[in-house]
């Protein structure tokens, strides 16, 4: 699953906002930048202060629940009721339901996630790269094994943009274990036409030649993942299945 992004919309100034407002949407953003460098201390002051200065501001709400989830310790309680008030004070605004369906897949909510993820889609306008979203809830419904939905959203990601690398390699794993292996190396090759290769996509590269009996190209797999990645788990699992 992918992390949460802090990234997004800018947390934009309404000309009809009153001081206080238009200075916790300062803070906010300032929040969101120092976070973005790692600088969490610093970050969880801003949003507070920003909070402190307009406690409805939804995307400070927003950047202190990935704070909090993300980078601060024993703070999921928190990121949750963040969440909530961010999708409260905004309940159709996209980017805010994606982050939240995100962090209720990562806590094995998954009717709750997609319910998330569906309404945050439910206005595409909202994003500039709509496969990115698309994305991010296929791989939620792949954590929890629910691949027929996955391959669906995954589809929908590659007919925004048929060179998603993601998309690509996921829907390559998806048709291996479905055995569909000609799907499988067809949507592997066109990932590597455009991405580089990890230890999952080469140990995935590995597994479907062998399906083929196609030894050159399972040894030139091999040699890529043992070369480039010795410590990976990926690379154990191919010692392990070389052994007697």
């Amino acid at each position: 699953m992918s992390v949460l992004s802090a990234c997004g919309p800018k947390n934009i100034q309404d000309d009809n906002s009153t001081p206080n407002q238009k200075l916790a949407k300062t803070y906010a953003e300032m929040g969101k930048e120092h976070m973005q460098y790692g600088r969490y201390n610093i970050a969880l002051k801003k949003l507070e202060k920003a909070l402190r200065l307009d406690k409805n501001n939804a995307y400070a709400h927003l950047y202190i629940a990935i704070l909090y989830y993300k980078h601060l310790e024993s703070s999921d309680d928190k990121a949750r009721q963040h969440f909530e008030k961010a999708v409260a004070i905004n309940p159709n605004d996209s980017f805010i339901l994606e982050n939240y369906g995100q962090f209720l897949c990562e806590h094995d909510q998954w009717r709750k996630a997609n319910k998330r993820f569906q309404q945050a889609l439910e206005n595409p306008n909202s994003y500039q790269y709509l496969e990115i979203p698309y994305g991010n809830a296929g791989l939620c419904a792949l954590r929890h094994n629910k691949y027929h939905q996955a391959e669906t959203y995954f589809r929908k990601a590659l007919q925004k943009n048929n060179n998603f690398p993601r998309a690509l390699h996921r829907m390559a794993e998806l048709t291996y274990k479905q055995r569909h292996y000609q799907q499988a190396r067809h949507y592997l090759q066109r990932y590597e036409k455009i991405a580089k290769h990890s230890p999952k996509t080469l140990w995935l590269g590995v597994r479907i030649e062998r399906t083929f009996k196609n030894r050159e190209a399972e040894i030139d797999y091999a040699l890529s993942l043992l070369r480039h990645f010795p410590d990976s788990e990926e690379t154990q699992l191919l010692n392990q299945s070389k052994k007697p």
